[in-house]
């Protein structure tokens, strides 16, 4: 099921993929319909659906981590859309390792290498919208985070989540890193900003600010 909200000037668009149900995101402006995909988890005709539907130009690709719930459909949404990928370069042995990305626990093993390698606080354009590349290392090392500054929405992958954070117990991934991400560069965003997580519930800053429990014991209260 295709689902869609609204802030300021982007539309959201996402639909549950794969078989950890992931949330795949379509960010698009809304007048000049520019659009990146954010974590082709699977299913690639129901991305292409979804595209269709929201009547997006995707410009690109974004990778939040290289674990295959979040990257099977990557390459062929690429191929499809004529665009690139981009994923942290910190991200790049995890991506190149069926055993490191997990896909040996799915229905296939495979790797991927992205187009583009992205470093911390980049700033990307994509048509008429603009993002920054956050460097959340944790639930995996190279984990990144997306921020559009302009509509105060981030799209958050594994590393935080409604009421609580991500994983650390998967290869090259630490509870201090992402302890660390979340509280120095995660919470600094503006209270108000939109949390869209890669599973389960959109939350915003402050909410997770005084409600998570994972959060040095809700130092932000």
């Amino acid at each position: 099921m295709i689902h869609k909200i609204e802030k300021k000037s982007l539309e959201i668009w996402y639909q549950l993929l794969g078989m950890v149900q992931t949330n795949c995101y379509l960010i698009v402006d809304k007048d000049s319909r520019a659009a990146v995909l954010v974590d082709p988890a699977d299913e690639c005709p129901a991305i292409v659906q979804m595209a269709e539907e929201a009547k997006a130009q995707i410009k690109g690709i974004l990778l939040t981590h290289g674990h295959f719930d979040h990257m099977t459909a990557a390459r062929e949404a690429a191929e499809s859309f004529h665009t690139q990928i981009y994923a942290c370069e910190a991200e790049k042995e995890l991506l190149a390792d069926e055993r490191m990305n997990c896909s040996y626990m799915g229905l296939k093993r495979l790797t991927l290498e992205a187009d583009v390698w992205l470093k911390d606080g980049e700033e990307l354009t994509f048509g008429a919208l603009s993002v920054k590349a956050i460097s959340t290392p944790g639930h995996t090392k190279g984990g990144m985070c997306y921020y559009f500054a302009d509509c105060d929405v981030l799209i958050s992958g594994d590393t935080l989540f409604f009421e609580t954070v991500g994983r650390t117990d998967f290869p090259t991934g630490s509870s201090s890193a992402i302890t660390e991400s979340i509280n120095k560069k995660l919470m600094v965003l503006p209270e108000d900003t939109l949390v869209l997580p890669g599973h389960g519930s959109q939350t915003t800053i402050g909410y997770e600010k005084r409600n998570n429990p994972c959060l040095n014991d809700n130092i932000w209260e």
